[in-house]
């Protein structure tokens, strides 16, 4: 009787979980949120349901881990694995292209939508001339420095892990979850001292939605990073096995590629003859 429930392949069946019906309902709850608090600035629905969807994200991964521990993630479960976080990547990446979509429409079509909007959105110029753009050479080079060494840290970490190198691998780590924090905090400042503000405007708006939503996924990364290193100090990851850390880098990867492109396009290129001085 017993051989009848033995396992013959290397795939896991998941047990029943609870977790994606709920997480369906506290998604649907941060969209009606959503909903109320841009019709009613009532945000406790929306808070509702973010922290529900939180809840589940922590429930949902504990048991991933489990199942991890437990032997179930065979090297081919981890392949697919992969393939899911890659999917999940390429979603992100169609995501930042309708930003760059809606910011170069207005900027290549500057004068159609000036005209045809019957408004002042951008004066039929790019940018628009009563807009006073950031130098890009100041805060948003020095945000590009430090993403780019947080991608050198988080490399040097998972080479320190495939070595089996511990002090390594919390160190980059660390280095990785500060240097994450600090560009968060540099783009908080920056946007304290924006000369424009999100509505009233085409540019303001693509920008900081654009700016606004990488700088979201940053503060993503950098609480995945932190999981990882609580992680590592607990004593999971191991040579052969240690996907939760490899999607964390990949996804970190991602935000650093992305930063980049919103650089060179809209601080660099979008800045125009607007810069102050």
């Amino acid at each position: 009787m017993s051989q009848s429930h033995t396992k013959h392949h290397d795939y896991h069946l998941v047990d029943p979980s609870p977790w994606p019906v709920i997480g369906s309902i506290f998604a649907f709850v941060t969209a009606i949120g959503a909903v109320v608090y841009f019709h009613q600035e009532s945000p406790w629905l929306l808070t509702a349901g973010f922290m529900g969807i939180l809840f589940t994200m922590f429930g949902w991964w504990r048991e991933v881990i489990k199942e991890a521990h437990a032997g179930d993630h065979t090297p081919v479960v981890q392949m697919h694995l992969r393939y899911g976080m890659i999917m999940f990547i390429a979603s992100e990446v169609m995501f930042f292209v309708a930003w760059f979509w809606a910011y170069f429409d207005a900027s290549f079509y500057a004068g159609e939508a000036h005209q045809y909007l019957r408004t002042e959105l951008t004066g039929g110029h790019w940018p628009p001339n009563d807009i006073a753009t950031f130098d890009p050479w100041h805060l948003p080079l020095l945000n590009t420095l430090i993403l780019l060494t947080s991608g050198t840290a988080i490399t040097w970490a998972h080479h320190a892990l495939l070595h089996n190198d511990r002090r390594g691998l919390k160190l980059g780590l660390l280095l990785t979850v500060a240097l994450g924090a600090l560009f968060t905090c540099v783009q908080a400042f920056e946007y304290a001292h924006a000369a424009f503000n999100f509505s009233g405007h085409i540019y303001g708006a693509t920008f900081f939605m654009a700016t606004g939503f990488h700088g979201f996924h940053v503060l993503v990364g950098t609480i995945f990073l932190i999981v990882c290193l609580l992680r590592t100090n607990a004593g999971h990851f191991k040579q052969d096995q240690h996907f939760g850390f490899e999607a964390a880098a990949w996804y970190w990867h991602f935000v650093d590629v992305v930063w980049l492109f919103l650089f060179v396009s809209i601080y660099v290129w979008g800045a125009g003859d607007n810069i102050p001085h």
